[in-house]
């Protein structure tokens, strides 16, 4: 019910003028999310980096409208992406670079009523092509469940030019652990995360112990695979999982990777970072940030009491 509840909360206007207009809500938002603008994330990625963690940035803003805003969203990664280079954050294969990038579809057009996923292609084409001769690594965020075929036909369709293309998988969703036996492929990055959009029950699992265990299934199929697995989970009983599978697979730490989002569970971080996992920071910057932090709270209801802390703490 309160899962429900936040993702309606995700797209409801009325409450986004009264979060948003809160006289304390920016400085609760800076503890998630980077800044306004690329440079702020730049920044941000910087001070990350000197504490021995890698970043994937993502430019907060989906279900673009109109044709010059996927350009626009577009035009904001390919500057992003020559701005880390030039900070000396690119360099190297994707897995081992300082940062990377991640990009929701319906961002770049895909939603676009005329010509949405071949739009979308090519702006992701585009920024696949910068982040290549940056080198720095690009994943395809997965959104709601009735984009996730075009999603995937469209990483596939990349893949042949952008070999290190990423792509995220759900476990919510019923079709999760399916999906992840297809991509546990050698030379493949594939980031694993619960998902927090709002589906019906024939696609989904609408229980938490459901996605769970959907969870485990998944991160067992992947650190079986040959791939890269993306490990993104707060959850001390997944991680435990995922370590106990690298010793059982004899995954090497660099052969996989930890994710965590921005402002929470800092100092699991820097634990997983000090023992030698490599812990790469989702990092979400702009001024869209409100469905960011509403889905945010959903993926998670102990997510609700923190950012409730965090409020306190601040007001």
């Amino acid at each position: 019910m309160l899962r429900r509840s936040l993702l309606a909360m995700s797209r409801s206007d009325r409450m986004h003028r009264l979060i948003a207009s809160a006289p304390y809500s920016k400085r609760v938002v800076a503890r998630f999310v980077a800044g306004e603008t690329g440079a702020d994330a730049i920044g941000v990625t910087e001070r990350l980096r000197g504490e021995g963690l890698t970043v994937s940035l993502d430019y907060l803003g989906e279900d673009t409208t109109t044709p010059e805003h996927a350009v626009a969203v577009a035009d904001e990664y390919v500057r992003l992406i020559e701005g880390l280079a030039e900070a000396g954050l690119g360099g190297g294969h994707p897995a081992a670079a300082a940062a990377e990038v991640s990009v929701k579809p319906s961002a770049v057009g895909l939603a676009l009523a005329v010509h949405g996923e071949k739009t979308a292609t090519g702006h992701l084409a585009r920024i696949c092509a910068a982040a290549r001769a940056a080198g720095i690594g690009v994943t395809v965020d997965m959104e709601d469940h009735a984009s996730v075929e075009a999603t995937l036909r469209m990483v596939a369709g990349l893949r042949s030019g952008f070999a290190d293309l990423g792509c995220v998988i759900q476990s919510y969703l019923r079709r999760a652990e399916r999906d992840c036996a297809q991509l546990a492929q050698a030379g493949y990055r594939v980031r694993l995360c619960k998902g927090a959009y709002q589906a019906p029950a024939d696609v989904a699992f609408t229980s938490r112990s459901d996605i769970d265990r959907s969870y485990v299934r998944c991160l067992c199929v992947l650190m079986a695979g040959a791939g890269y697995p993306m490990l993104a989970t707060h959850d001390p009983r997944m991680i435990k999982i995922a370590l106990a599978q690298a010793v059982l697979r004899g995954r090497p730490a660099s052969s996989y990777e930890f994710q965590m989002l921005y402002g929470v569970r800092q100092a699991q971080q820097r634990r997983l970072a000090a023992s030698g996992s490599t812990m790469r920071v989702y990092l979400p910057y702009g001024d869209d940030w409100y469905g960011y932090l509403a889905r945010r709270l959903a993926e998670r209801p102990a997510n609700v009491i923190f950012f409730l802390r965090v409020l306190a703490c601040r007001s």
